[in-house]
């Protein structure tokens, strides 16, 4: 490889991805493409070449590279090639990859000067290169030659832009020096995408192949159609030398000959040639990593501070230490109890923001959960009618009752009563299960030591099933009190004569604690799930329940109400989630048949879990609106149509059947009320007293400390994993210390005059080619008569220093504006003398020691090889 520069980087580049890889992270550095546009036969392959240092790319006349050839540079020990579209094969020789290319680009594009935007992709991996993406583009055409479609021009356009629009790509515009530079598409290609021309550099190739007596001294120093980082000129191997196997190292020794000898040329030669241009993109390469650098330095310090407070701890760690283990073994038991306790009460730390956890969900099973358990089992008003009667019936035997028989009221109650067993039981099993999830939570943090975490679970586990015997023992104990007196003197029993009085129409909804007339028992957001598409189909709304209606707005601000539904003879009903639903659904329907919403016989909302809908059907309960029964309505229906009461026994069964009612409330009441406070008292207070007072006596009675406190493997590796990484990430902030100290970063050039690119006059000037007398402003002599280049002071007349501004591609009235035309002398250190695009015929040159001859502004002359 000939690429010096690229070779320094390459031990930089590759101690940053050491100190990367030693932290198991990848260092992005995300080096810039460099892309070469320009004209066909420009010599853009060659510039590609030659920055590489290898000979591997189709060479010849005309149009050459038919497809772009992505090139990934990949360092590597070994030095080989291969193709994505033949992974499986390696070159080594570089002959074969040419062939190769050239054979895959006629494979798309056939034989005949064919184009295809398809690009060729090849990896060379190499231990002389930087990870790079090198990519040679078809050179601009205007006319379409073989099988080549009309536009071409635009469809090579569109490819190169393809390319060059990314912000971090370099772009090489080559021109070749026999051709007009502001004519040159490559430039106005490049202005379009990097108009600043931050990462634009001229490159001015074949200057070898300019007329005798012509030079392009003044475009390379940039005083000519300056660009803002300037022109590189390089001389490329010619045909001739290539089919001579002429070697690249040998072709630069060429190259920088001819600079030196050149007398237009000489002065700047250290700023010319392939090895300048190796320099100049690897300096933005170096660049580059150094505006990667604080964005790494950053993300390694952020890692270390996260890192330094565990690595305090472990920098003395000695793991067969016995007073360590049992400090850490007090710590951790302690901490399981204080982190038991704060989710069971509630704390300001560490607060869950994703879901209900511990006491949170405890209170809901409370509050929501229990309460909607005890209406489930609520009784059927056609069933409880009936046993009425036939207690009635009875208890009168062979008789005709005259009187209300209160032995009916204590049979019908006294069953009612046994009913609530089942849910009290239930919600004792629900907060058994949430404890104990709350146990393994606690628990993770002594995932370090798993016999200990195992221990302690066990231990805390089987503490909580113990409760729980007496917990079930003391609520049936609760339930067969309730049943073995009945109070009728209780203050909220409604008694037998308001018994008589009141209808059966106002007890459909029973009075419950806190309900008002206004009263806002919920709002949120709940999903109309059965509007049909054509009504535009499921919407979220805004519902607000209250003890009389439910409501639903558009918004939370509940300006714009879509609608209120009176609750009145409403149930709830499940609905099955839909198959391709993630959503859970519950439905309200009226049980007289009616609509209630529009044309729907049901209203089903929709909530994103099934807890959300557990907690509004208990708020429905809330206001009144019950769930509806398993069973049919028309189950054992020809009893019910063949079941008939004379008057009296029907006002008996409406007097119990209230009395029943009320005294059923006070009992629910009671026992929605004493639930919680029996269940805290004998099962949660009793877990967080045992957990600080007899887990650590439990502990160590179940088995010795060395064995509780055995570290495991993972935690083992953990720590040395995490003590490797704190010193890698200290050796990589070093690292990259070094690299900022050893390493300068190039200022940006400032800014110059290039809206000539833009310019479309037909009137350009062809710098490039004109006589040497013609290049140097009036009072130098040509470079060719003296060994120094470089304009004598000559003194002048104080009116001819009136210089003019830099031209921007100046029109023929704009040359001369004193009508002088030998005014802007190159003496004026501080405004470079630009010399004008050409001469009027007839006007003679000086000095007159060189003969002058007008310069006609013209096309560019065909090549010496033309």
């Amino acid at each position: 490889m000939g690429n010096r520069g690229m070779e320094e980087l390459i031990p930089l580049v590759n101690k940053l991805q050491d100190a990367f890889s030693s932290i198991g992270q990848s260092c992005h550095l995300d080096l810039p493409q460099i892309a070469v546009v320009g004209g066909q036969s420009a010599g853009k392959s060659s510039v590609l070449e030659n920055f590489v240092g290898r000979d591997f790319l189709p060479r010849g006349s005309g149009i050459v590279t038919r497809r772009p050839l992505i090139l990934q540079l990949i360092f590597s020990k070994t030095e080989y090639a291969e193709f994505l579209h033949c992974k499986s094969k390696k070159f080594t020789d570089f002959d074969e990859v040419r062939q190769e290319i050239e054979a895959e680009t006629d494979r798309v594009t056939g034989t005949n000067k064919g184009i295809s935007p398809v690009p060729i992709n090849l990896r060379v991996y190499s231990p002389h290169v930087l990870n790079l993406t090198l990519i040679d583009l078809p050179g601009i055409t205007k006319v379409p030659v073989g099988d080549q479609p009309p536009d071409i021009e635009y469809q090579i356009k569109d490819m190169i832009l393809q390319f060059i629009s990314r912000e971090s790509s370099l772009i090489l515009a080559v021109t070749p020096a026999n051709m007009d530079l502001a004519n040159s598409d490559a430039l106005k290609l490049a202005k379009e995408v990097d108009p600043q021309g931050l990462r634009t550099i001229g490159v001015i190739t074949k200057l070898d192949l300019m007329d005798e007596g012509t030079d392009a001294r003044d475009v390379l120093e940039n005083k000519l159609l300056p660009l803002r980082r300037g022109y590189i000129g390089v001389v490329n191997r010619s045909q001739k030398d290539i089919e001579g196997k002429k070697d690249i190292r040998t072709a630069l020794a060429a190259e920088r000959k001819f600079f030196l000898s050149h007398p237009a040329y000489r002065h700047m030669a250290d700023r010319m040639g392939t090895p300048h241009l190796q320099k100049t993109l690897n300096q933005q390469l170096t660049n580059h990593i150094r505006e990667s650098l604080p964005a790494l330095r950053s993300k390694l310090q952020s890692q270390l501070l996260s890192l330094e407070k565990e690595v305090e701890e472990y920098k003395n760690f000695r793991p067969d230490d016995p007073t360590r283990k049992t400090k850490a073994l007090l710590q951790m038991v302690q901490q399981f109890g204080v982190d038991f306790e704060k989710r069971i009460e509630g704390s300001g730390d560490q607060v869950d923001t994703l879901e209900l956890s511990g006491g949170a969900r405890i209170n809901r099973i409370f509050h929501e959960r229990f309460p909607f358990e005890l209406v489930k089992m609520e009784f059927d008003e056609k069933d409880l009618r009936r046993e009425i009667s036939y207690a009635i019936k009875n208890i009168h035997g062979v008789r005709t009752g005259l009187f209300t028989p209160d032995l009916a009221f204590e049979a019908i109650v006294k069953k009612q009563v046994v009913k609530l067993k089942e849910p009290c039981l239930k919600c004792v099993d629900l907060v058994i299960q949430e404890l104990i999830n709350t146990v393994r939570q606690c628990t993770s943090k002594l995932s370090s030591y798993p016999r200990l975490r195992e221990e302690t679970e066990r231990i805390v586990t089987t503490y909580i099933r113990e409760r729980e015997g007496r917990t079930k023992d003391q609520i049936l104990l609760l339930i067969d009190i309730e049943q073995s007196y009945i109070n009728t003197n209780h203050e909220d029993f409604i008694g037998f004569a308001n018994a008589q009085q009141r209808s059966t129409q106002l007890n459909k909804k029973r009075a419950i604690p806190n309900q008002g007339e206004i009263l806002v028992i919920r709002r949120g957001w709940l999903t109309i799930n059965n509007i049909s598409l054509m009504k535009g189909g499921s919407k979220e709304y805004w519902f607000v329940l209250t003890a009389e209606s439910l409501s639903w707005y558009k918004d939370e601000e509940e300006k714009e109400k879509k609608y209120m539904l009176p609750l009145d003879n409403l149930k709830i009903r499940d609905v099955e989630k839909g198959f391709m639903s993630n959503k859970h659904v519950f439905a309200i329907f009226n049980t007289e048949q009616r609509n209630v919403y529009k044309d729907l016989r049901q209203i089903e909302l929709a909530c994103d879990s099934q807890e959300d809908v557990d907690s509004w059907k208990a708020s429905f309960l809330r206001a009144g609106v019950y769930p509806e029964k398993d069973q049919a309505e028309n189950e054992d229906g020809v009893q019910e149509n063949t079941f008939s009461m004379d008057p009296q026994l029907e006002r008996q069964v409406e007097t119990i059947r209230n009395l029943v009612d009320s005294y059923v409330a006070i009992i629910n009441k009671s026992i929605r009320d004493l639930m919680p406070k029996t269940i805290m008292h004998l099962m949660i207070n009793n877990t967080k007293a045992f957990i600080h007072h007899e887990l650590l006596a439990y502990l160590y009675s179940s088995a010795d400390q060395s064995s509780l406190m055995e570290e495991s493997a993972d935690q083992a590796q953990r720590r040395d994993d995490m003590l490797r990484m704190y010193h890698a990430l200290k050796e990589a902030l070093n690292i990259i210390g070094d690299i900022s100290t050893s390493t300068v970063s190039t200022p940006v050039p400032p800014p110059v005059d290039d809206t000539w690119i833009q310019s479309s006059s037909s009137h350009s000037p062809t710098p490039q080619r004109r006589p040497i007398s013609s290049v140097h402003p009036p009072g130098r002599p040509p470079a060719v008569r003296g060994p120094t280049p470089g304009p004598p002071l000559i003194p002048m007349p104080a009116a001819s220093f009136a210089a003019p501004p830099i031209p921007s591609r100046p029109g023929p009235q704009s040359v001369f504006a004193n009508n002088d035309p030998f005014s802007a002398p190159p003496q004026i250190p501080s405004r470079p003398a630009r010399i004008p695009p050409g001469i009027p015929p007839g006007v003679p040159r000086r000095p007159p020691a060189a003969p002058s001859r007008p310069t006609i502004i013209r096309p560019a002359e065909p090549s010496l090889l033309d």
